[in-house]
This record gives structure tokens, C-alpha cells and sequence, in this order.
């Protein structure tokens, strides 16, 4: 494997926390598909990990609850023919997924007022739009 893979800053998934299964993937191959298990599913146990800071947990199992099982992640990948591929795949896949849920929520918007000149210059042109509509119809040519 590519080394750790980094989810922010100097947090990274600890390989000893990653459970690994392969079976054989679904779809079109050639004659060796049907005898290698190139599908993996990557399984991380996000409810009891020490990889992660507490606050950044709490906040993964609670935006991550609907793909949760028991408090374990799970991500498949069967694009790649190469099982090597498809595992470089799942650990990428998985680590921008907790990246994603670690994230700190957005700043709130502040609401701000529309200035004053900007209101009137669109009032100003609906108002010419209007007139060039109402200049249209012929209801007054004699």
C-alpha cells in the first residue's frame, strides 16, 4: 500500500484499524476475472477508533449515521481489474469520506441589506423593460 493515507492535517488512518475483504468482483472481464477476487470492501471502526480526535468523531458518527453498522464505515470498489488498485481505491475513498465528515461546519451567513443604488437600478430596469413590452402591442395605431 501507498503509505498512510491522511485524512487532514496529521491525522491518518491507522492500517491496523482497517479491516480488509475480497471476493470476486460483478461485471465484464476477461478469463482471469472469474478466479481472482479483485472486489474489496474496507471496513473502519469509527465508534471505538483512538486515530481520531474526540471532537471530530462525535462529529463523523453523527453526519455518517445513515452508513453506519454497529459504528463501522464500510466502502466497496470493484472498478479496477487489479485487486492492488481497487484496495488503493477503497483507502482513498474512505479516507476523503471521514475528511468530508471531520470537516468544522460552515461560518454562518450574516445577512447584509441590498444597497440602496442597486434596488433602484433593477427597478429602473424593469421599468424600461416594461415600457419596451407595452411599446410592442398595437393597440394604438389607427
Amino acid at each position: 500500500m501507498s503509505g498512510p493515507y491522511v485524512i487532514r492535517g496529521s491525522v491518518s488512518l491507522p492500517e491496523a484499524e482497517l479491516m480488509w475483504r475480497f471476493s470476486r468482483s460483478s461485471g465484464p472481464g476477461g478469463q482471469h476475472v472469474n478466479t481472482s477476487d479483485s472486489q474489496v470492501e474496507l471496513r473502519f471502526d469509527l465508534a471505538s477508533t483512538e486515530a481520531l480526535p474526540e471532537t471530530w468523531k462525535r462529529r463523523a458518527l453523527e453526519r455518517l449515521s445513515g452508513r453506519l453498522v454497529d459504528g463501522v464505515v464500510s466502502v466497496r470498489a470493484s472498478e479496477h481489474r487489479s485487486q492492488w488498485r481497487n484496495r488503493e481505491t477503497a483507502a482513498v475513498r474512505l479516507a476523503a469520506l471521514l475528511a468530508e465528515a471531520t470537516a468544522p461546519p460552515p461560518k454562518p451567513r450574516r445577512a447584509t441589506r441590498i444597497p440602496r443604488g442597486i434596488n433602484e437600478r433593477r427597478l429602473r430596469q424593469k421599468k424600461q423593460r416594461s415600457d419596451t413590452k407595452r411599446g410592442r402591442s398595437g393597440r394604438d395605431w389607427h
